[in-house]
């Protein structure tokens, strides 16, 4: 399914491609590592990050790359199919969180700032909640960290379950389907054919940056507005989900 000497060749043509931050942030070492299951590694890595909580992968930067190596032949598995399984497994993996969130219930938001997790980022999901209500389904898909919990975080608020499929076959499609076309179109363009690793260097980069950008974000935003007391907390949540 993969062609892995083509593939290694075409990545790192212009000499290995910088590390920026653990392997598991960069897209195109992902797809080295997946060799001849490269699609089954993709479609999990889009399930991991939007139905289990682990918001630190290579969203985006994976669709777009995967896309773009589809045009360029260096994967020879038809677009159609990893679009449909990209979809199915961006609809699933929020279906998943927001089934969490509704059983566990805001516990699962009451818990120690850990590596993985901090109590900024809910601040951050409910900011969006707030401000967007339950089109945030569909904005968080663009926004690395919030599209992880803001499934979780409809879930504990009780939102309709009939909104959320509605709002997740939405963003689900023009996330995970709109951003692995973009991929491919470019793919086809005669300067990213000639100048693919380049472009591989710079999706590096655009795997680790919005993440950076939105942990700093919120941060900040926590400093300003928390919702530490459970009265506030639920108060922002009735806006939301009523």
């Amino acid at each position: 399914m993969l062609t892995t000497t083509a593939l290694t060749t075409a990545l790192h043509a212009a000499g290995p491609i910088p590390a920026l931050g653990p392997d598991f942030l960069n897209a195109d070492h992902l797809i080295q590592s997946f060799g001849g299951a490269a699609l089954i590694g993709i479609v999990v890595v889009v399930f991991i990050e939007t139905g289990l909580l682990f918001p630190f992968l290579p969203g985006d930067s994976l669709l777009f790359t995967a896309g773009a190596l589809v045009a360029q032949q260096f994967l020879d598995f038809p677009l159609w199919l990893l679009c449909l399984l990209i979809f199915l497994a961006a609809f699933l993996g929020d279906q998943t969180a927001f089934l969490i969130g509704r059983k566990l219930g805001p516990r699962v938001f009451r818990r120690p700032d850990s590596r993985f997790f901090k109590q900024s980022y809910i601040d951050q999901t409910y900011a969006y909640f707030d401000k967007y209500g339950g089109r945030t389904i569909i904005v968080a898909r663009f926004v690395p960290i919030v599209r992880t919990y803001a499934p979780v975080a409809a879930g504990v608020g009780k939102m309709s379950y009939r909104h959320f499929v509605s709002y997740n076959v939405i963003g689900a499609l023009l996330w995970g389907v709109g951003v692995t076309m973009l991929g491919y179109a470019l793919g086809n363009v005669s300067f990213v054919k000639d100048n693919i690793e380049v472009l591989l260097v710079v999706l590096v980069l655009i795997s680790v940056l919005p993440m950076v950008w939105e942990v700093w974000r919120a941060r900040r935003r926590a400093r300003d507005t928390r919702y530490d007391e459970p009265a506030e907390r639920a108060e922002v949540e009735r806006k939301v989900f009523e």
